[in-house]
């Protein structure tokens, strides 16, 4: 059994939006998940498709002050890779800086968004939310339009629809978060850097990314900096990427 509270909800419009409005219900590291998701959101404001019972649905609370919030979305990251490698056996790769991909396809996907709570909503935190394609049949990504997506079941695994969600729910919370958050709660992402950019398919690559001020840049992708910066170079030198979107050449034609 989880040691820190997870939350199963039958039926929910957002785990974000519900583990936001419960926030200060939770301790340090709580979490809440379902598999029937009817409001939910993805990253950049894309929409998000249901997968009634056949997708895991689930946001860790993090009321721990951070050293270096912004990076959360890319422990998660790691999180959500070593519990699936613990269940499943498979082998994700990272694309910076959340998505997880299996052969080559999306898997997973991350949205962290922080809150503000308390008196005078003086308190800070942050919820993670985290979408993992269990059992969904080709079928769904077809008639959602998703192309470049997949579900375990459809690479291969054996998917247990009964026990995975709550196994992985709580393998999240407990092993996923809470174990390592205390090292990235004072140190920041600096000592997962290494593990990350072994799993990270935008090294080496030819990538296009957004400019700050509008536009796109292109170069290779050449590291993650110990900020959880991208950088990539380009013809007219080194750029730092950490916001907007990133496209990876060379994955069915960008990814």
């Amino acid at each position: 059994m989880s040691i820190n509270e997870v939350r199963w909800l039958s039926e929910c419009g957002s785990t974000n939006a519900y583990a936001k409005e419960h926030f200060e219900e939770f301790g340090p590291v709580g979490a809440v998940y379902t598999t029937n998701q009817t409001a939910g959101r993805g990253r950049l404001g894309r929409s998000w498709v249901n997968a009634e019972g056949r997708a895991l649905y689930y946001t860790a609370v993090i009321r721990e002050p951070l050293a270096q919030p912004a990076t959360l979305p890319l422990l998660a990251s790691l999180a959500v890779r070593d519990q699936l490698a613990q269940r499943y056996g498979v082998d994700c790769r990272i694309k910076w800086p959340n998505d997880l991909l299996l052969n080559g396809k999306k898997i997973v996907g991350i949205l962290c968004e922080s809150v503000s709570y308390g008196c005078q909503m003086q308190g800070r935190g942050i919820v993670c939310g985290i979408g993992i394609n269990l059992a969904q049949p080709q079928s769904y990504f077809d008639a959602a339009n998703l192309p470049n997506g997949t579900s375990l079941e459809l690479q291969g695994a054996k998917v247990d629809l009964a026990a995975d969600p709550q196994w992985l729910a709580e393998a999240l919370t407990d092993f996923g978060f809470d174990r390592p958050l205390y090292t990235f709660a004072r140190e920041g992402f600096a000592p997962f850097r290494d593990e990350y950019k072994a799993a990270c398919v935008n090294l080496g690559r030819h990538v296009t990314f957004d400019l700050p001020g509008g536009g796109t840049g292109s170069g290779t992708a050449i590291d993650v900096d110990a900020g959880g910066q991208l950088i990539v170079r380009t013809d007219s030198g080194e750029e730092k990427v950490f916001t907007g979107e990133v496209s990876v050449h060379g994955i069915y034609g960008a990814v």
